[in-house]
């Protein structure tokens, strides 16, 4: 592997993070300068802006060939959103959620994950599966913006001290707002060609397939805006920002950037016969696995977030060990299945019924009143 290919691969990544960068700080400037709520540019232009990286890449990907790229950096980018993002924001400080919004749109993660799933039975994701998804996303940001006027004034005032109510700005200062969007969205289209070429070229060194490049490498590149984001925003106390950033950009990531690149891809997005047996599943199990620690108080406790972060580790552990062939891939495999899933089955089992019984009585209490 030489210099260049790992040169190529770094600077490809920092084009991607600065044309995020630039992408969200402009539009959401831009949005607010016009009368867009905070809120609404929180829970769409900052959620959709940073998962930026993973439609220029997965869009790259298909046009150029690499469907497993594309479809590895969607499905490990939720992994790692969810896992990692999350759990190192809940270890940091236990992030309560407070947003009604997140109530649907767990459920509604969960659903369209598996509606991707269901797609890709057939082997792949071509034009009107594109289509089916894409129109998802036009349909729930139509739903989020809404759904934004019924928010809590104390939602709405979390999200109007980030991102702040701009005051009628000059002509220069739009153009200057539309400057930054246009530069953005350059370097993610020369970040993401950068990026790809160099994760094949490092795929073909190494002889592990794009399908682990693309769950682990290209993954982890592109959730670097989402994970600034939402750590960020968990230290500053922001806690429906940094939740629902990561939920925001889950939906983003199946319902737009497949859709889009199932779309223009000639003959769509090839699915890996591992990826629908293995990766894809974990991706469903990961949104449900959401349902009863969100709901438990609302609340994502620290050790909950610990939790979800050595899930990480031991997913990734099992990419590589399989990759290698590793002769200690067996014994990782019945470890993980014969002691991990049960244990991790049950504290879900546990959690799911506090949360019905911490929902009755709540109801019980109301009904009293």
């Amino acid at each position: 592997m030489d210099f260049l290919t790992i040169a190529l691969l770094v600077v490809g990544l920092g084009f991607l993070v600065a044309g995020a960068e630039l992408l969200v700080h402009g539009a959401s400037r831009l949005a607010t300068a016009v009368g867009i709520s905070p809120l609404v540019v929180g829970l769409t232009v900052v959620a959709f802006g940073t998962s930026a990286p993973e439609l220029a890449v997965s869009i790259q990907s298909g046009l150029a060939g690499q469907a497993d790229i594309a479809m590895g950096n969607v499905v490990g980018s939720n992994i790692f959103n969810t896992l990692l993002i999350l759990g190192l924001s809940a270890a940091i400080v236990p992030l309560v959620v407070s947003q009604q919004l997140v109530r649907l749109e767990v459920p509604l993660l969960i659903g369209v994950s598996v509606l991707l799933y269901l797609l890709a039975l057939d082997g792949r994701i071509g034009f009107w599966d594109g289509v089916v998804l894409f129109s998802g996303i036009v349909a729930y940001t139509a739903f989020a913006i809404r759904q934004s006027r019924k928010e809590s004034k104390q939602v709405q005032a979390e999200y109007d001290q980030e991102f702040g109510r701009e005051a009628p700005q000059t002509s220069g200062q739009l153009l200057l707002q539309i400057g930054l969007i246009v530069a953005g969205l350059a370097l993610l289209v020369l970040g993401s060609r950068w990026l790809v070429d160099g994760a094949v070229a490092i795929a073909e060194v190494l002889g592990v397939s794009q399908v682990v490049i693309g769950l682990t490498i290209v993954a982890a590149g592109t959730s670097l805006p989402e994970l600034a984001t939402s750590v960020v925003a968990a230290t500053r106390g922001e806690r429906d920002i940094a939740v629902g950033n990561v939920v925001g950009s889950n939906l983003f990531n199946i319902l737009s950037i497949l859709g889009l690149s199932g779309i223009v891809t000639p003959g769509g997005l090839v699915v890996a016969p591992a990826m629908l047996s293995f990766d894809m599943p974990v991706m469903i199990a990961v949104a449900v696995a959401c349902l009863p620690v969100f709901f438990i108080g609302y609340t994502i406790y620290r050790w909950e977030g610990i939790l979800f972060v050595l899930y990480y580790v031991a997913y990734t552990g099992y990419l590589i060990l399989a990759t290698t062939e590793h002769d200690a891939l067996p014994l990782y495999s019945r470890v993980m299945l014969l002691f991990v899933a049960p244990l991790t089955a049950i504290t879900f089992v546990v959690l799911s019924v506090r949360a019905v019984r911490a929902g009755r009585r709540g109801l019980a209490d109301t009904r009293r009143t």
